[in-house]
């Protein structure tokens, strides 16, 4: 793949990830904000003697511009990476066409960058966690993420190398099972917390979670549509027009 494909394929899944950022700033807005709104009054409510620290930033501003910034960036980024992803992957993970093979990393993408960190390490509202293990827990966090994120490179490369001897069906089933494998041995080696206060509302925690699954899904998904249109576009033939040899590569734009 030229770099002038690959060029492209950065900015589309830039944009794709813009895109994918406004789906997901909005079901965070109107999902995840009560819960959050909900913990904060409970924190509140607790503090001890009644004192509160100094607001630097209004409540309402970090719900608003504050949350609109940090999705809409996080999403241009994170459609950035996916898309340098998507051009290693093409052609590496079987004969898909762009739109299924979009499909297909952002589905791995769920998994392995979120899903999988994510039920070992779930998101935690505020007043949920003590904060002298807040940079352990993010750094084993971060270290769940790349854990996985190695382990399903590997799973795929595993799959490939066992397809010319089980089959594609066995290959598939046995690689996954590799993979579900290991992942239990690190939820069953790496530290767990368990530091939600005695008397925080379950219905709250519930709540934000559901919130944090559903933003991830939402942004995942959307990218996975939108940026398999986008690289479609680069990659597919266009249709012949009259008077023109079919299959005729569509010129790449600069």
């Amino acid at each position: 793949m030229n770099s002038a494909i690959v060029r492209n394929l950065l900015v589309r899944g830039m944009l794709a990830g813009l895109a994918a950022g406004l789906l997901a700033l909005v079901v965070s807005y109107f999902l995840g904000e009560p819960s959050v709104d909900a913990a904060i009054a409970f924190e509140e409510a607790h503090a001890h003697g009644g004192e509160h620290g100094e607001e630097l930033v209004s409540r309402t501003m970090q719900s608003t511009a504050g949350l609109s910034t940090g999705v809409l960036v996080y999403g241009v980024a994170f459609g950035g990476i996916a898309a340098l992803a998507y051009c290693f992957a093409l052609g590496r993970i079987g004969r898909f066409g762009p739109r299924a093979s979009a499909l297909l990393l952002a589905a791995a993408g769920l998994i392995a960058v979120f899903l999988v960190p994510f039920l070992k390490y779930p998101a935690q509202p505020p007043a949920v966690g003590d904060p002298d293990t807040v940079g352990q827990r993010t750094a084993l966090y971060f270290l769940m993420v790349v854990l996985s994120v190695l382990l399903a490179v590997a799973t795929v490369i595993l799959g490939k190398r066992l397809v010319p001897r089980l089959g594609n069906w066995n290959a598939t089933l046995a690689a996954g099972a590799f993979f579900v494998l290991v992942v239990g041995f690190a939820y069953a080696f790496l530290p767990s917390y368990n530091n939600v206060p005695e008397h925080f509302p379950a219905a709250v925690l519930w709540e934000f979670r559901l919130a944090a699954l559903a933003v991830q899904v939402t942004l995942w998904t959307a990218f996975g549509l939108v940026f398999g249109v986008l690289a479609e576009r680069v990659l597919a033939p266009r249709t012949a027009a009259p008077g023109e040899p079919a299959g005729q590569a569509a010129p790449v734009p600069h």
